[in-house]
């Protein structure tokens, strides 16, 4: 039975340092953006990092980023080095194209936190680059190709949403 004379009050304290996102704010807009650059950059330095694995097992040609170079026309610049050219353009599209993709369509990917979401999209990523980046390789060096490139855009992944999962949590972002 349910005593009617008796109503319990329930007050709810809204702290002041929660910041509510301001989606008109121009500096809540660049903020996010230098974010997502410093996430872009943390996620391609660490598959930078696996890569260079897969290099040194001969799973991987550094030369391979020439191709985005010559496709760019980009090669003209540096002519002696259009590896160099090539993976200037890679980080480019690491710290500027997929960061914007990811902030863009994380909420809708699975897991809890951005770094979780990271994961997925990682794979997603790594489906485009595996069949750009092939160097015609077969045997074992195609199994390490395949599970180190997974790796390194699992990692990149990762790295991105941790960013962002640090990050986010400043008043001034809108992530």
């Amino acid at each position: 039975m349910v005593d009617n004379d008796t109503q319990a009050t329930v007050e709810v304290e809204v702290g002041e340092d929660v910041a509510e996102p301001d989606f008109d704010s121009l500096s809540g807009i660049v903020t996010d953006g230098f974010i997502g650059a410093i996430g872009g950059l943390v996620g391609t330095a660490v598959m930078t990092a696996v890569l260079l694995v897969g290099t040194t097992l001969g799973a991987f040609d550094l030369n391979s980023f020439s191709v985005l170079a010559r496709l760019t026309g980009a090669d003209v610049l540096l002519p002696s080095n259009p590896a160099a050219v090539g993976y200037v353009i890679f980080l480019g599209g690491g710290m500027i194209t997929w960061p914007l993709l990811f902030v863009s369509i994380g909420s809708y990917l699975p897991g809890e936190t951005y770094a979780a979401r990271g994961i997925p999209y990682g794979f997603v990523l790594w489906t485009g680059f595996v069949l750009a980046f092939y160097d015609g390789y077969t045997g074992v060096l195609l199994a390490l190709y395949l599970l180190l490139t997974l790796l390194a855009h699992f990692a990149y992944g990762f790295a991105l949403g941790s960013v962002f999962d640090y990050l986010s949590k400043r008043p001034t972002t809108l992530v």
